[in-house]
């Protein structure tokens, strides 16, 4: 009798994966010569964007076809004939790289082989690179605003300095006008001569005060040689009625002057001058006005009989001055004693600012 005894269900065994060789940048990196199913992370640089990986599987039966599959993440896999993979332009990210085998009857390898390594970003894609562009933006856009609002605060600095000048100027030697020309009429029958005359030169310094205060805010004067010219212009009529000899010296330079500098300095230097050329009883006069170093300096000193600097004197000339000259930043000197000296000085990193 013969009996047929069918052998046992074979199982077959899955295939293996070996990563052999793996290169960054076409630089070969330390795998075993045996193969490894496992490679360790690799920290890569922002330009180190281009890998390549060599494997290979190891089947059942020698010989053995395999075909093979790979994938990044969770990806779905893709096939593949070569036992080489090449990734190039890769950006920066975590990767994690897996390749399989499979037999020509379907039979996956158990475990895929695994690499996993990070590229780096570029510098300008880190956050502490956006965060200081963020901070650095914000600082501008800060700046700005504080420059529009400095700019906004210096006009409506110089529309109240412009509507005080008007006001204590202006308008206290338009009421003296009105004032004299009242009493003028009251006493016409006396003789107004006299009294008229006082007018006119109210009227006439009024003029002068008023043509002061436009030329200050006009933009168009903003350097320091606008203001040499208005200042040599003025010295030389005011002396030469006064057969007052004048040495005026001036270094020329393009520096710029803000708008209350210009004003200011030209007040104090009028003061000085008409202070000069009414009470001094001099009969020359030296201005020297010039940038030394980082100072701007200003010198009115003439011959004449000088003054005693202890005493008091109903005028508000010298106090002006010296109101103006702190307001400035600057720093105003009178000497007297053979002739007087009045010197003002300021640094000229102040110029532009005030």
């Amino acid at each position: 009798m013969t009996q047929f005894v069918p052998e046992p269900p074979r199982h077959r065994k899955p295939p293996n994966i070996l990563i052999t060789g793996l290169r960054v940048g076409g630089e070969p990196q330390n795998v075993s010569i045996l193969g490894e199913t496992s490679v360790r992370t690799l920290d890569l640089r922002s330009d180190q964007r281009q890998i390549t990986v060599d494997f290979i599987g190891l089947g059942a039966s020698l010989g053995e076809k395999l075909k093979y599959e790979y994938r990044f993440g969770g990806a779905d896999w893709t096939a593949t004939t070569e036992r080489t993979l090449n990734f190039a332009n890769l950006s920066a990210n975590d990767y994690l790289l897996e390749v399989r085998a499979q037999t020509a009857d379907g039979v996956y390898s158990t475990t895929p082989a695994s690499l996993s390594f990070r590229i780096a970003a570029p510098f300008w894609q880190r956050w502490w690179f956006l965060l200081a562009i963020i901070f650095l933006i914000a600082g501008i856009v800060y700046l700005i605003y504080k420059y529009r609002l400095q700019s906004f605060l210096e006009l409506e600095k110089v529309r109240t300095r412009i509507a005080t000048d008007l006001h204590d100027d202006i308008g206290a030697n338009l009421t003296r006008i009105s004032l004299l020309s009242e009493v003028a009429k009251q006493k016409a029958e006396n003789g107004n001569g006299q009294m008229l005359s006082s007018i006119a030169d109210i009227a006439r310094e009024s003029v002068a005060s008023m043509n002061d205060i436009v030329w200050a805010i006009a933009p168009e004067h903003d350097s320091l040689l606008d203001l040499t010219r208005r200042m040599r212009q003025h010295s030389e009529e005011v002396f030469a009625l006064r057969d007052i000899d004048l040495d005026f010296n001036a270094t020329v330079s393009d520096l710029k002057l803000s708008v209350g500098l210009r004003r200011d300095l030209l007040l104090i230097f009028k003061e000085a001058v008409s202070n000069a050329a009414k009470h001094s009883a001099c009969t020359k006069v030296w201005i020297d006005f010039k940038v030394e170093n980082s100072l701007l300096k200003l010198q009115i000193k003439d011959n004449g009989k000088g003054f005693n600097s202890t005493e008091t004197y109903d005028g508000q000339g010298l106090r002006s001055m010296s109101r103006r000259a702190e307001s400035l930043g600057g720093n105003l000197t009178i000497d007297s004693g053979e002739g007087t000296s009045i010197k003002f000085e300021i640094n000229r990193s102040k110029t532009l600012h005030i």
